[in-house]
């Protein structure tokens, strides 16, 4: 199994940025890619942005040019990374970290950002 702890989240108001973590233990050798997600209000969830392994990375069109993806990795466990610069309101939304592998899919549990108009 895999878990996954993401931190980060917050207000911040528009034009500002923000850093999102995502700690995954356990079987963290397991996993393929990592991505992270998001699900505003009334709205599906989507995707935000993935990496894989190699490190090659994959962006939903509305955060091209201003989030960042990258991940670190050690012995015992990855961390993913979400850089999040020229904030707008519409990126409020609940952010998930996922972690896709061997063992399946795991999800956090969340991390809320609010960005202020």
């Amino acid at each position: 199994q895999v878990q996954l702890v993401e931190s980060g989240g917050g207000l911040v108001q528009a034009g500002g940025s923000m850093r999102l973590s995502c700690v995954a233990s356990g079987s963290s050798f397991s996993i393929n890619a990592m991505g992270w997600y998001r699900q505003a209000p009334r709205k599906q969830r989507e995707l935000v942005a993935l990496i894989n392994l190699s490190g090659r990375t994959n962006y939903a069109d509305s955060v091209k040019g201003r989030f960042i993806i990258n991940l670190a990795r050690d012995n015992t466990k990855n961390t993913l990374y979400l850089q999040m610069n020229s904030l707008k309101h519409e990126d409020t939304a609940v952010y998930y970290c996922d972690a896709d592998g061997s063992l399946g899919d795991s999800w956090g549990r969340g991390t809320q950002v609010a960005v202020s108009s």
